[in-house]
């Protein structure tokens, strides 16, 4: 693999802000959003990607109708067309790495994806991240010239992704948000690796990665058809963790609170409360059983991350010629995906977003101490007044250990820290969040490096 990271930035924001909302957002903002995603739009735009025959990473590069290259470049100018309404709020960019002497990249071949960056208003370097894969196969994963759909493997994350971009792209936010959409995928999950690298080297404060990769089949293998479910993948201890740190978390805990988990169990909640007819799984595996996404590269670097999609996947419909055996349709083509379904977990992707980017900064430095004490004492860092202005103070979290979701809260105001009088440490788990003057929060942060959203 040859490491030259080619990136090319256009339209740098030169043009004011043409927005409806200000950086103070509320929940009745998040309510609103979630209300806009259109499942005609996403319709449309599925259609025009699977339109291009294939999207394999060693596809046809200079066709205009046919071919990754095709692909990419309708990608980059609806992201163009989006930015051009607000007035240039957003960054477009291909990002690209020459690629070879891989198992499924023989041939030195150029992986390109496609990066829009909408900038924070007062705290431009934290991001949160939504991307979807470019690249679709057939059963071959090598065979580059035969139709491969990808309908919803994976233009419907594609989709998704535009589509968030264009209902966030009418407001501002505090914190940065990126909207990716990545190739090479099937191939080796290339896309990620390059745009992941890219995010540590520019010391990027990466907050959330979602990975959307298939949102939008309705109808099981095993014969279920459901609309009002979706999966939610997080991966427990962290993949960069230290030798004393997997010491200390060994007597304090935190196995399962890594920032990836807390991150997926803070998604669940807004879908609770924002998502009509959505109830999410937070699945504790970083994806599928032996199975991989786009959200991995950034995990291996430390960063938190977690993969959104469908409940009921359909093996006929993935990875697969087009073909008709027994009776059974094989193929990922437009059929199988359903537009409404896609729309409801566009809509929760586009809130998590939102609720995340102007929320304050996830809390930073936590701490816990009680041990031999009747009361638990939590303590952390003071938020940058300038990056957070909309910061109101911090809210305590904890929960028995064998909880899923967080259970009992308690407000404690603009401090750095605070002691839970006759709460034993050693029998729940604990973390704080920000919160923020208009009541959005932050993910909650588990105390020590275990749980860390990081600077």
């Amino acid at each position: 693999m040859k490491a030259t990271l080619l990136t090319a930035a256009v339209g740098l924001c030169a043009a004011p802000y043409l927005a409806v909302a200000n950086t103070v957002g509320s929940a009745e903002d998040l309510h609103a959003i979630a209300a806009q995603a259109s499942p005609q739009r996403i319709q449309q735009d599925i259609e025009t990607l699977v339109s291009f025959g294939t999207r394999h990473t060693l596809s046809d590069t200079t066709s205009d109708t046919r071919g990754i290259g095709a692909a990419r470049r309708w990608i980059k100018a609806e992201f163009e067309r989006i930015s051009a309404d607000c007035g240039g709020c957003i960054e477009v960019f291909f990002q690209s790495e020459v690629i070879e002497g891989e198992p499924r990249i023989p041939e030195p071949t150029e992986v390109v994806s496609v990066i829009a960056i909408q900038r924070g208003s007062t705290d431009p370097g934290r991001y949160v991240l939504m991307s979807g894969d470019i690249d679709s196969r057939v059963s071959d994963v090598m065979d580059a010239t035969s139709d491969a759909p990808g309908a919803n493997d994976n233009a419907s994350g594609v989709a998704g992704t535009l589509e968030a971009a264009r209902i966030l792209s009418q407001y501002r936010f505090n914190g940065s948000i990126v909207y990716a959409a990545l190739a090479g995928e099937e191939q080796g999950l290339f896309g990620g690796k390059i745009l992941a690298r890219h995010a540590q080297q520019q010391g990027w404060r990466l907050k959330a990665v979602l990975n959307n990769d298939m949102i939008g089949n309705i109808e099981g293998i095993n014969g279920v058809i459901n609309n009002t479910t979706a999966r939610l993948f997080a991966e427990g201890t962290r993949m960069t963790e230290s030798a004393d740190d997997a010491r200390l978390r060994r007597f304090t805990g935190g196995e399962v609170d890594s920032p990836s988990r807390n991150l997926a169990r803070y998604i669940d909640q807004l879908a609770d409360r924002y998502i009509d007819n959505l109830d999410t799984r937070v699945i504790y595996r970083l994806d599928r059983f032996r199975r991989g996404g786009h959200h991995r590269p950034f995990n291996d670097l430390g960063y938190p991350g977690i993969r959104i999609m469908e409940t009921n996947e359909n093996y006929h419909r993935q990875h697969q010629d087009i073909r008709t055996e027994d009776g059974i349709a094989y193929g990922d083509t437009l059929d199988g995906v359903d537009f409404d379904y896609a729309a409801k977990l566009t809509a929760l992707n586009a809130v998590a977003l939102a609720s995340m980017a102007w929320a304050p900064n996830p809390p930073t430095d936590v701490t816990i101490e009680g041990a031999v004490s009747p009361d638990t004492t939590l303590r952390w860092q003071a938020l940058d007044a300038s990056q957070n202005p909309q910061l109101k103070g911090y809210k305590i979290y904890w929960r028995n250990t064998d909880a899923p979701q967080w259970e009992f809260s308690r407000w404690v105001g603009n401090v750095t820290h605070a002691t839970l009088k006759n709460v034993v440490i050693d029998n729940y788990f604990f973390g704080v969040a920000s919160v923020s003057h208009n009541g959005l929060e932050s993910p909650v942060v588990f105390p020590g490096p275990a749980g860390a959203f990081g600077e």
